[in-house]
């Protein structure tokens, strides 16, 4: 059976609307900045670290990463609304392992899902429910 973690735009994120092109470019900026590890430490963190190509089927609502190396498959991203605390519908980050994932694609999702949810200031719901708050909170 599938897991799905969910990174949520809550008050006091950067941004409150999220789009596809988003999502993908914060995957760019992770990708980049573990290049410039790598570059610092003499080998081909990037590849490590990002063990994915970025493919689209031509939907608007999702797409995903597929794995380059036998370790990994698939994780796929897309977006929609949740309902937040306050009961309104909030932006999200659907984050899903489908069942022929490996143990290696539920840490880089648990790793890019930080990531995401860290720059942006969101609140994160992992795959094993517990939630992280990357935002500020009063």
């Amino acid at each position: 059976m599938s897991q799905s973690a969910y990174i949520k735009l809550v008050a006091g994120s950067k941004n409150q609307d999220i789009t596809l092109q988003d999502v993908q470019d914060a995957l760019h900026r992770y990708r980049e900045q573990t290049s410039r590890t790598g570059e610092q430490l003499g080998w081909d963190y990037e590849r490590a670290a990002f063990p994915y190509t970025i493919e689209s089927k031509g939907d608007e609502r999702w797409f995903y990463l597929k794995g380059i190396t036998s370790q990994y498959k698939h994780i796929i991203m897309g977006i929609g609304e949740t309902a937040s605390v306050s009961g309104e519908p909030a932006k999200c980050v659907q984050v899903v392992l489908p069942d022929e994932s490996t143990h290696g694609d539920k840490s880089k999702a648990n790793e890019l899902c930080k990531y995401i949810a860290k720059s942006w200031l969101a609140e994160l719901t992992m795959f094993n429910g517990r939630t992280v708050y990357y935002n500020p909170r009063k």
